[in-house]
């Protein structure tokens, strides 16, 4: 009797152990799913004052929720379960935290290494689960006597740093325990220790560029007609500025998509070509234009159109300035890579002797965006379509507000109608493996550092319904544009096939309002564009979690888009 005790009361102790130093290295927030096998850590967990605990049954959007959490604090989040089939369920959000680069800790509890392989009950082969998808794998051995008393410190301090550099991502722990998992009620030890200011935080460094790097890209984009292209990334403090700046000496246009984080702000937006899904769409004068250069900052384009333009410029110098280890290239266009710290190496090339580009050469772009934002404002209808939603969404915002767009048709929808102004505001996105899993899971997860607002389709919120069980203390509105289905496949050779309904759009029955209200949240479902701003305005002002689901005729929606794309193609542009 005495053994089984001292077991428990070894697992809570080796437990609170390794909380107090994830702590003590910085770790904030924890998403835990209910289970046997992981208690000693749920209770360590639960009793450590430094960490929020956050409960929600079902591990896959437990997983996702961590991940809104980690890109909203921009710090790594923890995420525990037990054993079995459980930690399988975090698989689609690893993929995402790893091709998204967010630092995400993944603890999983598991069953002692003579119980493997024999039929006990709940337990699998939990070793490196997640293969290639995570920075590093540890498993520590069973919770003993003997265990080096800096070994846990040292892991959890190893395990966060792993987390966020050189390239952020997900870093697994498996942690196996023998039974009994607790000591009797007893013997329970008291909180973890109390961490005012965590003392072993990993600190990351900035790489500055390589100066020959530097010199090489200044003498190939001085003087010369070229372009600036920014995807989604998550871009250090001063990003916005020094882009800018350096987009103001060459004086060269910037195509910046939503999830730059570049399109609402203070910053100096003069040079900023949002509308470019219009113009270089058709064989106008700019879809045909052939830069001397091309500045690639971020993830490869959202939108086929910005891609189908970057494969046929051809430039003769096709620049990447990545922080980390990746190679957003799937073109296999790119001439030159910086390693760099985006701002530095901004801040570097604005520091050589640069000179503007012949003033005719983004006059063009400029003539362009107006001229689009002109036909788009006179043509913007009062029913409820995707290019005038977005742009009301996007009024309604208080300024400082997050946005978490869907991915599909919402993605592409935002990048094309979001417009820009100088409201600040900060742009979300699951980019990293582009699914519509996860979705509403990630926003929530945001929506725990401050008030979030998500922008997705019928299907994504469909598929993660369940996420409406974790809303609470939440202040969030999911806008669903209900466009029957998968309406992206509207425009892809699929949808001339006879099985395209069956197979490819699939629409639902399901009434998303009325699910939402069966899980305690606000639902409501509105007719016209009216309407959605007065609930969209009424949501935010009264918090908390409101659902509000948006019709759209998609048909209609197809033919409107294409009349827009004609009178784009008729204009000047």
């Amino acid at each position: 009797m005495k053994e089984s005790v001292d077991t428990g009361l070894l697992n809570l102790r080796w437990s609170q152990a390794l909380v107090d130093a994830l702590a003590a290295a910085g770790l904030r927030e924890l998403v835990l799913s209910p289970g046997s096998r992981s208690s000693p850590l749920a209770l360590a967990f639960l009793r450590q004052p430094a960490i929020r605990c956050h409960v929600l049954v079902d591990e896959r959007s437990a997983a996702f929720f961590a991940l809104g959490i980690a890109k909203a604090s921009g710090r790594p989040s923890a995420v525990l379960c037990t054993s079995g089939s459980a930690p399988a369920n975090w698989f689609p959000a690893v993929i995402e935290a790893d091709l998204g680069a967010v630092p995400l800790l993944l603890l999983s509890a598991d069953r002692p290494p003579e119980l493997l392989g024999w039929g006990a009950n709940q337990t699998i082969d939990q070793q490196r689960l997640f293969g290639s998808h995570v920075r590093s794998f540890h498993a520590p051995a069973l919770p003993g006597a003997d265990v080096p008393a800096g070994y846990l410190r040292q892991l959890a301090t190893r395990a966060m740093s792993e987390c966020c550099w050189p390239l952020p991502g997900p870093v697994h722990l498996n942690l196996a325990f023998r039974e009994p998992l607790l000591p009797a009620g007893s013997a329970l030890p008291e909180q973890g220790i109390t961490i005012s200011t965590p003392a072993n935080c990993p600190v990351i460094p900035r790489l500055l560029p390589d100066r020959r790097l530097i010199e090489a890209t200044l003498a190939d984009i001085s003087g010369r007609p070229g372009v600036i292209v920014c995807g989604g990334g998550d871009y250090p403090q001063g990003f916005a500025d020094a882009l800018t700046a350096l987009a103001s000496q060459l004086d060269c246009p910037i195509f910046a998509e939503p999830l730059s984080n570049l399109r609402f702000g203070s910053h100096d937006r003069s040079r900023l070509c949002v509308r470019y899904e219009a113009y270089l769409r058709h064989s106008s004068p700019l879809a045909v234009a052939r830069p001397d250069w091309l500045l690639r900052f971020g993830a490869f384009p959202v939108t086929r159109s910005l891609q189908n333009w970057l494969r046929t410029a051809a430039a003769e110098s096709q620049i990447l300035i990545s922080p980390d280890s990746r190679w957003p290239d799937p073109q296999h266009r790119a001439s030159r890579r910086i390693q760099a710290d985006p701002a530095l190496a901004c801040e570097a090339l604005l520091a050589g002797a640069l000179r503007p580009a012949p003033p005719s050469w983004r006059a063009g772009f400029a003539q362009a965006e107006a001229q689009v934002e002109a036909i788009a404002r006179s043509c913007r209808p009062q029913e409820n379509f995707e290019g005038a939603l977005i742009p009301t969404l996007i009024e309604c915002l208080p300024a400082g507000h997050r946005l978490f767009c869907g991915n599909s048709l919402a993605i592409r929808d935002l990048d094309a109608f979001s417009g820009s102004s100088d409201k600040p505001l900060r742009l979300f996105g699951n980019r990293g493996a582009s699914g519509i899993d996860g979705n509403l899971s990630t926003a929530l997860g945001i929506a725990t550092q401050g008030a979030c607002v998500a922008l997705v389709g019928d299907l994504t919120a469909q598929h993660d319904l369940t996420a409406l069980a974790a809303v609470s203390g939440c202040d969030i509105v999911f806008v669903v544009l209900n466009n029957g289905g998968g309406g992206i496949f509207d425009y892809l050779p699929v949808a001339s096939l006879p099985e395209f309904e069956r197979a490819w759009l699939t629409p639902q029955a399901i009434d998303l309002s009325a699910a939402a209200r069966s899980f305690g949240v606000s639902g409501q479902r509105v007719g016209s564009l009216a309407e959605f701003r007065v609930s969209v305005e009424q949501a935010l002002v009264r918090g908390g979690a409101t659902l509000i689901e948006v019709p759209i005729d998609r048909l209609a929606s197809v033919a409107r888009r294409q009349a827009l794309w004609r009178a784009w193609a008729g204009g000047a542009v």
